[in-house]
């Protein structure tokens, strides 16, 4: 089994890397692109990933 390594992006708190393991909403934003929401491993926040 391979591992995903691509992140979503990175905690705007902390800076952790954030993987799609931990994407908990995706949706699309009022200029038509896709907003997500993810929890951070690192400080278990709920972020926007940057």
């Amino acid at each position: 089994m391979t591992r995903d390594t691509s992140i979503l992006g990175l905690c705007p708190d902390c800076d952790e890397e954030i993987t799609p393991a931990w994407l908990l909403v995706e949706y699309e934003q009022d200029d038509g692109t896709t907003g997500i929401w993810a929890e951070c491993p690192a400080c278990e926040d709920v972020v926007k990933p940057e």
